[in-house]
């Protein structure tokens, strides 16, 4: 049996880490806030042999292909062509099964240290959506090789965050939109992605840096993939997630949320 003492401390603990969850800062809903958050879009191009070039699109989602033209095998079943124009101008088309998926039109700058990116989706039923892309050259010297970001791309309104307790003092994550669906108890061990969009394989560690930041480690099959830096502001009433993904000179995104 369990002696008086031993379960008058497990009572304690228990009661701790209850009383940990109900006061912790971080719970509640969030709301994005477009005008203070931002996104960035880094890519590489790097000569691969003649006429040949690996595009790395994020970290570790590389394709490699000839620029003549024509349709090549590439990431997650696609295909991939890279036309050259001109010598300042590509366009680049992905297909999934004959169906265009993306097109970029690519345009040098006549001092090569920017490039537009007359970028278009198409949904499967052929609508269009489109977004004009500038990038600025973050490393190279000429030509289309080089690394490029872009903060074209603007944060939409109505993006939700909710945070609640999870197992004591963990604590559960959830916003699609945000890419950040997780349940996890700080205690360094990885606890697998609930996003159903996510790749088998990935997880996440989280620790406590302080009473007001969270690091959380995102890992695919064990290696690490990025880190997500949430702090919170010295009045408790904003929350800022800052996405680094390896390999990136700049955070992927810097999402500042309201309390609602």
């Amino acid at each position: 049996m369990l002696s008086h003492t031993f379960r008058l401390l497990l009572v304690a603990c228990l009661l701790a880490s209850s009383v940990w969850a109900a006061n912790d800062s971080f719970l509640g809903k969030w709301k994005v806030n477009p005008s203070k958050s931002k996104l960035n879009d880094e890519m590489k191009v790097e000569v691969a042999g003649a006429n040949r070039y690996a595009i790395t699109f994020a970290p570790g989602l590389v394709d490699t292909v000839v620029a003549d033209g024509s349709d090549q095998p590439a990431l997650h079943g696609t295909t991939l062509s890279v036309t050259v124009k001109g010598p300042n101008r590509w366009e680049v088309i992905r297909k999934m099964k004959g169906r265009t998926l993306l097109t970029g039109y690519w345009t040098l700058s006549e001092d090569g240290k920017t490039l537009n990116d007359a970028y278009t989706e198409y949904a499967p039923d052929g609508s269009p959506s489109s977004i004009p892309y500038v990038y600025e050259r973050t490393a190279g010297s000429s030509g289309f090789p080089g690394t490029w970001d872009s903060e074209s791309e603007k944060v939409k309104a109505g993006i939700e965050l909710q945070i609640q307790p999870y197992e004591g003092d963990g604590l559960s994550f959830n916003s699609p939109d945000a890419e950040m669906t997780k349940k996890m108890k700080f205690d360094g061990n990885d606890y697998p992605d609930l996003d159903p969009n996510a790749d088998p394989g990935s997880a996440s560690s989280g620790r406590r840096v302080n009473e007001r930041t969270l690091e959380i480690t995102d890992k695919f099959k064990g290696k690490i993939t990025g880190t997500r830096q949430i702090e919170l502001s010295t009045d408790l009433k904003t929350l800022t997630v800052t996405v680094f993904l390896v390999g990136q000179s700049r955070p992927k995104s810097i999402l500042v949320f309201d309390r609602e």
